[in-house]
């Protein structure tokens, strides 16, 4: 939550500066949009609102439309249903090579000021929805109050205004005392309700023109839209560039309605209808209730209104095609910096990974994972084919834990901390909780024993710019060492994912990193696993263990065969029980499921 929150605000601004650009459009457009388009430009508003809230990043129109000619690829993808089978029994019965050793770590606390901001945040939207009930409860009250129109001039009046617009649907009509305007409200049931002093004092004429100024409202599903900016007074209550815009929203939801009223009438008519609306504009009194739509407003919006209905002139229907084209290409325009809202783009904790070169299979391997919620992620190096179960899994960043030891150790390598031939380091006899741990160390057995104080070292040695540069310069998960050189990669700061896994394991098989190449060959062998002639097995497990439960499980690496190799990573999370020697037996499953 509080994550999310930082990253909300950060849309806030972005909302903002988006918002200023659909006002400048409008002003530039407004001699060649009409009425209608200028209002109907703010449901953008309303579609570009409620990205941050959604539960996954948003594409743009380029990916969008890669990912649709993708489609045909993924359609193929095949789903295979595997049983857990025993682990290679060659390497279960090997001594170390699938061992789990992991320190506990301490629960990380989430954001002080995210979870400030939180609070206050909704704080502000209990309040706003104790108005909004309220409001709702005033109005509540007068409907309760109103009564059916008794006047049968009026009904005939009525029934005539729903010929005119050739409306079927049956919207009660009622009489309040407690309205000076008439109004339209109810979302799914509208109703209109008129103030008695205009039925017994307004001629007919004009009660005809407020009539059909209501009617048109439901036409175009007013209350609805009513309804929508309710929702984002509550959600943005913070943001005052939203209530303007709702302002100037409710401002051309009324002129776009009297454009259609004026449409429908006749052209003596016209300057009539504007007279009702200064009449009313005398006895004016702002409705207390929301979601309701009325043919009233404040006196700034009778302005407009008035001198919009004084220049009014019916749009040709060559004004209607440009206006509309120009319409759309607005829409698309605003539309499409949608991704920039997401507060899921926007969360370094997922990879945002271009798929649109890649050949993705996904596959089912549910039955292998059992009761862990976790991902697989296999690359072909020769068929340059992925294979993937549970993708929003592969692409969520979490703690590397032991896994990163491997990009250590050829840190260290690569600053000649340590060497191919001499990377001893002895033990400075404090006592770790496994024995393995107290005695000196060498690379392959520091990493066949995922020592800690062995790699630790390294760091020290490294020093924090150094450890920064290599990290940036292999582009690691989310690149963040923020917290302490000893436990950054252990359930802390640097996080990374499945895919991102496979990516930087066959950069590292491939050498794109530019090492030397015996540094990335002695890396190679401390991980080697299995060995025969015709395959040969290397990997890393890591465990993350918080307040002594093993809460994510890793098992990561590579097989090589006489003529291909394959990238795996497995990543299992449960409360409890996710170490990474269970990850690796699923791997191996999975593995000698898929024939390798």
């Amino acid at each position: 939550m509080a994550g999310f929150m930082l990253r909300f605000l950060f849309s806030n601004l972005l909302i903002s500066c988006i918002l200023l650009l659909l006002i400048l459009f409008r002003m530039l457009l407004k001699h060649t949009l009409t009425s209608r388009m200028q209002y109907h430009l703010w449901y953008v508003m309303f579609g570009l609102l409620s990205v941050p809230f959604l539960p996954f990043p948003v594409t743009g129109f380029p990916p969008l439309f890669s990912w649709i000619g993708r489609l045909r690829s993924m359609a193929s993808a095949y789903t295979a249903n595997f049983t857990e089978g025993a682990l290679y029994p060659d390497i279960a019965s090997s001594p170390g090579a699938l061992q789990d050793f992991a320190l506990s770590a301490g629960g990380t606390d989430p954001s002080a000021v995210g979870m400030a901001l939180s609070a206050v945040w909704l704080t502000g939207i209990l309040l706003m929805l104790l108005l909004m009930i309220r409001s709702r409860r005033h109005f509540w009250q007068i409907r309760q109050s109103a009564l059916p129109l008794q006047n049968k001039e009026i009904q005939r009046l009525y029934r005539s205004c729903l010929k005119e617009l050739k409306i079927t649907a049956d919207i009660p009509i009622y009489s309040t005392a407690f309205l000076k305007s008439p109004v339209i409200a109810g979302t799914f049931r509208p109703c209109i309700y008129l103030p008695i002093h205009l039925i017994s004092d307004c001629p007919t004429s004009r009660l005809r023109y407020m009539l059909l100024h209501e009617l048109q409202h439901f036409r175009h599903k007013d209350t609805l839209a009513g309804c929508l900016m309710d929702l984002v007074l509550i959600l943005y209550w913070f943001n005052p560039m939203i209530w303007y815009a709702l302002r100037e929203m409710r401002s051309d939801r009324e002129i776009a309605c009297d454009a259609a009223v004026l449409d429908h009438l006749k052209e003596s008519d016209r300057r009539d209808y504007g007279y009702t609306l200064l009449e009313l504009a005398e006895r004016y009194s702002p409705a207390s209730f929301s979601s309701s739509v009325s043919i009233s407003g404040s006196m700034r919006q009778m302005q407009k209104r008035i001198l919009h209905i004084a220049a009014y002139q019916k749009s040709s229907l060559r004004q209607k095609v440009k206006g509309y084209l120009f319409f759309c290409i607005l829409a698309a325009l605003l539309s499409g910096l949608a991704p920039v809202l997401s507060t899921r783009a926007a969360d370094r904790n997922i990879y945002q990974w271009d798929t649109s070169s890649e050949n993705i299979f996904m596959i089912d391997l549910s039955s292998c994972f059992h009761e862990y919620n976790g991902s697989f992620v296999l690359y072909d190096l020769n068929e340059d084919i992925w294979k993937i179960y549970n993708m929003d899994h592969a692409l969520l960043r979490t703690s590397p834990d032991s896994t990163y030891k491997i990009y250590d150790a050829l840190f260290g390598l690569e600053e000649q901390i340590i060497t191919p031939q001499d990377s001893f380091m002895a033990w400075d006899g404090r006592k770790y909780p496994f024995d393995v741990w107290n005695a000196d160390q060498d690379l392959h057995s520091a990493m066949q024993s995922s020592v800690n104080w062995y790699f630790q070292k390294i760091d020290e040695q490294l020093g924090r710019a150094a450890v920064r540069r290599y990290i940036r310069r292999i582009s690691y998960g989310n690149e963040a060492i923020r917290a302490d050189l000893s436990s950054y990669w252990m359930e802390s700061s640097l996080k990374i994912s499945p895919v991102e896994q496979v990516l930087l394991l066959k950069d590292l098989y491939l050498n794109r990193f530019d090492f030397a190449p015996e540094h990335t060959e002695s890396v190679k062998n401390s991980i080697c696993l299995l060995s025969s002639g015709q395959k040969s097995l290397y990997g890393k497990t890591g465990t993350g263990r918080v307040d002594g439960q093993d809460i994510s499980g890793w098992f990561i690496g590579f097989m090589e065969t006489d003529d291909n190799t394959f990238f795996f990573a497995t990543r299992i999370q449960k409360d409890e029980g996710a170490a990474g020697s269970r990850a690796a037996g699923i791997t191996l499953s999975v593995l000698a499921a898929l024939g390798l």
